[in-house]
């Protein structure tokens, strides 16, 4: 469905169909089964993507990208800062969830309207959202460290999502091929799959199906499934604790 984003002098912005708006008829233009052709010129900006809203208000409950950015170091000079890491985050999260891989669809889609405001900025007077090269610093930005703390914050958000600590906890461990074209780093042929891909190791907890982690690795491994390494062990052993502690008190 495609929604025209119209912002009103007071602020708010309204969703209309684009089918809605109409300028009159438009002069040489046929009717279509008895009904009247109208050309539309005034419907503001459009978007087919508003489905991202959605999904950009269930990650500013669950706090995803703010708990990610808090892991990365920032070392920019604050006054010169024009997109913060956590909108950058969000952005990128948005673009792959609604099927844009590709960082370089950023540059096409930082001024669309649904996006903006999935990242809180106003359709139409809001700048724009962060370009492909700002994408692309961001995802060569953290480090072994921050890594780190990002997977311990996913397994932490995990372990907070349940209301009552669980008794046991089943883990489903499964890497599933991630194909690439072009000689990204990692990426490796595996004889197997017969072509070049990321092979991740994807952990879910088997009776909720919630998801626990994601651990990208190259694209070849001597076993199909390997355990998860001692470090997620323990942070989950570690978050569970802490969690329990937090439901207990």
């Amino acid at each position: 469905m495609i929604l025209v984003l119209k912002q009103s002098h007071h602020g708010s912005t309204e969703f209309t169909p684009a089918m809605a708006e109409s300028t009159g008829v438009l002069p040489g233009l046929s009717p279509v089964a008895g009904k009247p052709v109208h050309a539309a010129f005034d419907g503001g900006r459009l978007t087919s993507d508003a489905g991202i809203l959605l999904l950009a208000e269930i990650d500013r409950r669950l706090g995803i990208c703010e708990r990610l950015a808090d892991c990365i170091e920032d070392t920019r000079a604050p006054e010169r800062i024009q997109h913060t890491l956590a909108e950058m985050i969000r952005f990128r999260a948005l673009l792959i969830a609604a099927g844009y891989p590709d960082a370089n669809d950023c540059d096409a889609l930082r001024s669309d309207s649904a996006f903006k405001m999935a990242v809180s900025r106003l359709p139409e007077s809001g700048a724009d959202l962060c370009s492909q090269p700002t994408i692309s610093r961001l995802e060569n930005l953290p480090g072994r460290l921050a890594l780190k703390r990002m997977m311990a914050a996913m397994v932490e958000l995990f372990c907070d999502s349940f209301a009552t600590v669980p008794r046991r906890l089943v883990l489903d461990i499964d890497d599933t091929e991630d194909r690439v074209h072009g000689a990204q780093q990692l990426s490796l042929f595996h004889a197997h799959y017969d072509g070049r891909c990321f092979l991740p190791m994807h952990i879910y907890e088997a009776t909720t199906g919630k998801p626990v982690a994601v651990i990208l690795r190259p694209g070849k491994s001597k076993r199909s499934v390997i355990a998860p390494d001692q470090a997620l062990t323990a942070g989950l052993q570690f978050q569970g604790r802490r969690s329990a502690r937090r439901l207990a008190g």
